[in-house]
């Protein structure tokens, strides 16, 4: 066989010129979703939620005694105290069995460099039910108070509308879209509602229990400050729980529930207490709160004729 010389030196020359190395590209990151997060309630909120039921029930039942003692026409702050706690228990029943609860849905956006920007999906649980409570309770809370001072109609009215107000934006900026002004824009209408509140009871109830007598003004000023700071520990809770997440669901269970304890249950054995030992705050409320309407002031509509 004849050997070409030529084929044998160009084959050479290939293996021995110089090849280039592939280049080594880095893997691109991925980006790979995470899973929802669910931030709900555990063992200890569930079980927190239960146990204020009790109280609210039992308490409920001790005012409702208590109410039997005394004539019908001076059972007014009984009447509007044992609502307070019959309110609480149907909305903590309702927590409890999660027929009062909804999720709300949060997106917390990650920014990064080189690679598109993540996302994580947080549903926490809003406890709706607690915002239907505080509508109702909350203002007769403020009865209480309002009716110990002798404030008027007028000054009640709007006491109470403020504390409506109150409640229903602490609800919307609860249910507010992550990351928007709205949602603190709610929030700071429902602290300048707070404000109206606590200047009508500070203000004009503390000068209508002064007109009274000095033991009604003492025991106001205490029972009303001390409502005061409970409800003023309501927005800090919010806006560390609700507001900016720092505080896990079962926390804010914890933590509303020892507000809430104080605000009604103590709050109506001190009033009820002492309001049996001091005749000054009697409101004999005669007439149409113990027996109906007066016949007097009934149409006859014989006297027209028909």
């Amino acid at each position: 066989m004849i050997v070409d010389p030529v084929e044998i030196l160009m084959k050479t020359s290939r293996q021995l010129l110089p090849t280039a190395s592939p280049t080594k590209v880095a893997p691109i990151p991925s980006v790979v979703p995470d899973l929802p997060e669910y931030q709900h309630a555990h063992h200890d909120g569930k079980t927190t939620l239960w146990v204020v039921f009790v109280i609210m029930v039992i308490a409920s039942a001790v005012f409702a005694a208590m109410s039997w003692r005394v004539p019908v026409s001076k059972r007014l702050y009984h009447v509007i105290t044992t609502l307070i706690t019959t309110f609480a228990a149907i909305s903590y029943f309702a927590m409890a069995t999660g027929h009062g609860v909804s999720y709300k849905h949060i997106r917390v956006r990650h920014s990064h460099n080189h690679v598109p920007d993540t996302y994580d999906d947080i549903y926490r649980q809003v406890f709706w039910a607690r915002y239907v409570d505080w509508s109702l309770t909350t203002p007769l809370l403020l009865l209480d108070l309002s009716l110990l001072a002798g404030l008027s109609g007028a000054h009640i009215l709007m006491a109470v509308v403020a504390d409506i107000i109150m409640i229903l934006t602490g609800l919307f900026a609860a249910l507010g879209s992550e990351g928007t002004p709205q949602k603190w824009g709610w929030y700071a209408i429902a602290c300048i509602a707070y404000l109206v509140v606590i200047w009508h009871l500070a203000i004009n109830g503390r000068a209508q229990a002064a007109a009274k007598s000095q033991k009604v003004a003492s025991f106001f000023f205490a029972i009303a400050g001390f409502t005061i700071v409970v409800w003023t520990a309501y927005p800090i809770v919010w806006g560390i729980a609700d507001g900016s997440r720092k505080m896990s669901v079962d926390a804010e269970i914890i933590a509303y529930a020892v507000l809430d304890v104080l605000a009604k249950p103590i709050f109506g054995l001190w009033l009820l207490f002492t309001h049996a030992k001091m005749p000054e705050t009697n409101i004999d409320l005669k007439g149409f709160w113990s027996s109906g309407l007066d016949r007097e002031g009934s149409l006859r509509l014989d006297d027209d004729g028909a």
